[in-house]
């Protein structure tokens, strides 16, 4: 069941750790690892090809990202999944992070089907991820790190997915 925008900002303040910025206290890298590898194998047969993947992302909160190729989707744009080290954490974007303010903008624009987008978010849900719009990670960082170091504004994605 998705979560509404004031669950999701619950949520992210309760993962919001000052003392642990790149993953959590009791951060299972094989668990992690494990899952992930779910979600690439899922995300393979419902589009009935061989997804890209990055894992175990270095100096980052990100865990890692999978990629399902343009020529899978209905649109032709590809749709990357970003995967957190912290709670289950993920996006879904088309394209890339930042390409479209979101995937409603993406739709608005043709770019993102939503049947496609729907095939995403039921893999993530039944896996145990919580899927977190991009318009609300993008939203200002509100919570108790210490981000400074970052030469732009703080987002509840640098926080949960950017590099350190």
């Amino acid at each position: 069941m998705a979560k509404s925008e004031r669950e999701l900002l619950a949520l992210l303040r309760e993962l919001d750790d000052p003392e642990r910025l790149e993953r959590p206290l009791h951060y299972d890298r094989a668990a992690v690892g494990l899952k992930f590898g779910r979600l690439v194998y899922r995300l393979e047969a419902d589009f009935g090809t061989s997804c890209e993947s990055e894992r175990d992302t270095q100096d980052s909160s990100e865990y890692g990202r999978v990629h399902v190729p343009a020529d899978a989707t209905v649109y032709g744009t590809r749709i990357v999944v970003c995967v957190s080290r912290f709670g289950s954490l993920a996006e879904v974007c088309a394209d890339n992070p930042g390409a479209f303010l979101g995937t409603d903008e993406a739709h608005e624009e043709g770019a993102l089907d939503l049947g496609d987008l729907a095939t995403v978010e039921r893999a993530l849900a039944a896996l145990g991820y919580v899927s977190v719009p991009e318009e609300l990670l993008e939203s200002d960082y509100e919570g108790s790190s210490a981000l400074e170091h970052f030469a732009a504004r703080p987002t509840w994605w640098t926080r949960f997915f950017g590099l350190w």
